[in-house]
């Protein structure tokens, strides 16, 4: 068993002790999620496995906090902004898009990428590179924004 998934269940009984019901929400959230994956990879998560599955779950509140603001339901869209830093505080901290922009110019000028025709060499090395660390959609706008039509 990955050692981040044992912190988790550690967080999980600690919040149960403090009484933290928002907290333990999000905990048991993440803990049936953990179960889930774990079920269905039929093996223990291991804790990039388990990143996986936070990042996912960040992933599906951003599009709750999308959804909750175009449907005028602010109150909503705040619990599951809380829910999101909450899950984010496992995961390593995020690049900025100065760090991930350098990191882009070194695989464009290693790769020899001109136009945007060599786009998918350049994606495929920068999503190798940011796996799990930066947004595909991000690297994306990167990308075709840095190399000329």
């Amino acid at each position: 068993m990955g050692q981040l998934t044992e912190t988790i269940r550690a967080e999980l009984t600690a919040a149960m002790k403090a009484r933290d019901a928002e907290r333990l929400s999000t905990l048991r959230m993440l803990q049936s999620a953990f179960k889930y994956q774990q079920i269905e990879s039929g093996h223990e998560l291991s804790d990039e496995e388990a990143m996986t599955v936070i990042r996912k779950a960040v992933k599906q509140r951003l599009d709750s906090i999308e959804q909750y603001t175009k449907g005028n339901r602010p109150e909503l869209a705040d619990k599951e902004r809380r829910e999101m830093e909450l899950l984010k505080t496992w995961l390593p901290p995020e690049l900025t898009d100065e760090e991930i922009e350098a990191g882009i110019r070194e695989i464009v000028a290693s790769t020899g990428a001109q136009s945007k025709k060599d786009m998918g060499k350049v994606m495929k090395e920068a999503s190798a590179r940011y796996k799990g660390r930066v947004d595909g959609k991000k690297i994306q706008e990167i990308v075709s924004r840095l190399l000329p039509a």
